[in-house]
């Protein structure tokens, strides 16, 4: 029976055709972008990675091919050819990938100044002191502050040999492992590099270099959704992510973007949570109270809004603030209200970290093209 010519019929005999290279056929690989049909003439915009002529004939005979053999005629067919590129080709490379590493997590906010690169130093010392190797990759290339937090501003890492191959060795303080572009540069000088050059220094600090075995690799992610985030995703399969805000309002219209960008389909990377920051200060002379001056349990309601979990809150405390200026993470603080605070935060973590494997497959890096001034995520 021979199907009657219609956009679905079309799209049908296409899921015949592949690409030179690809294992996917031209539907599975979402190359196909819109098919048109009037009467015997047929429009197809594809989207392909090689643009030569040579190539562009191959695939459009094996279309016509597909069509001619089963509608036994001929039809007047054209193809909309559209290029599609990888975007930041110097940090994708699949066979490039961290073996010794268990958990990849993304520590990211909406906007800056929430107190982000701080929760991920005080995360990194409470997953420590609890036993677990650690290692913070800091992916903030405009705005380094891991290695002020962490006292080792002055440190240069040394080269290695790992197999016969030069390595980048970690700096390494209060047992967390550290990576960060403000080891290479001055502490006046600014980083103004376009988008490729950020991505290429990331790949260095990624993959050159020896991270050794470790449990749990924090990525302290700049502010925003933009081209570090998604070099980092698609070079790396995080395990999951976390957002950190503060209560109030401004700061909390861009954390929602921040979780929208991990909840978009294709790219899928799972929220573990949303961390509230300096949600109450409460005075010495008045240790009962609590004085709500950025709002009052706003990341919390806009977890259970999001329908995501919510990890926990982190008072304003001034040597928090203090802790992180003096390069000694605040929850070194043995028995202190901050340590307690973010040990919770951290088992919360752990707790849905260890639900988010039990559920879920391993999350893989995603492909990101860009086609024709427009950007399309694979």
């Amino acid at each position: 029976m021979i199907l009657k010519l219609t956009k679905d019929s079309i799209l049908s005999l296409l899921k015949t055709v592949y690409q030179k290279g690809e294992k996917l056929d031209l539907v599975s690989n979402n190359s196909v972008n819109n098919i048109v049909v009037f009467d015997k003439e047929i429009i197809i915009d594809l989207e392909i990675t090689n643009p030569t002529l040579q190539s562009k004939n191959y695939i459009k005979s094996l279309i016509k091919n597909a069509i001619v053999s089963e509608y036994k005629e001929n039809f007047e067919i054209k193809i909309n050819f559209k290029l599609a590129k990888i975007l930041n080709e110097t940090i994708l490379n699949r066979n490039e990938v961290l073996e010794n590493v268990n958990n990849i997590i993304a520590v990211s906010s909406g906007k800056g100044g929430v107190g982000k690169s701080t929760v991920t130093a005080n995360l990194a010392i409470a997953l420590t002191k609890m036993g677990f190797s650690v290692g913070i990759l800091d992916a903030d290339i405009y705005g380094p502050s891991i290695p002020l937090m962490f006292d080792v501003t002055q440190d240069k890492p040394l080269a290695v040999k790992i197999n016969g191959k030069s390595k980048m060795k970690p700096i390494e303080n209060f047992g967390v492992k550290i990576l960060s572009i403000g080891f290479f540069t001055k502490i006046d000088q600014a980083v103004i590099w376009r988008g490729p050059m950020a991505s290429k220094a990331l790949k260095q600090m990624i993959f050159d270099s020896d991270w050794g075995t470790l449990d749990f690799l924090l990525i302290d992610l700049p502010p925003g959704t933009g081209d570090i985030h998604l070099s980092i995703m698609q070079s790396l399969p995080i395990s999951g992510s976390i957002v950190v805000s503060t209560p109030q309002n401004v700061a909390l219209i861009d954390a929602r973007k921040g979780v929208s960008m991990f909840k978009q389909k294709n790219i899928n990377v799972p929220v573990l949570g949303i961390i509230e920051n300096m949600a109450y200060f409460t005075p010495k002379e008045l240790p009962k109270n609590k004085y709500y001056l950025f709002g009052k349990e706003g990341a919390k309601n806009l977890s259970i809004d999001l329908k995501v979990p919510y990890l926990g809150e982190v008072p304003l405390i001034q040597s928090i603030r203090e802790a992180g200026d003096l390069g000694r993470p605040a929850s070194l603080q043995e028995n202190s209200i901050i340590e307690k605070v973010f040990n919770t935060i951290t088992k919360n973590m752990i707790s849905e970290l260890l639900l988010r494997n039990k559920k879920l497959p391993e999350t893989e890096v995603i492909k990101i093209k860009t086609m024709s001034g427009c950007s399309a995520i694979k």
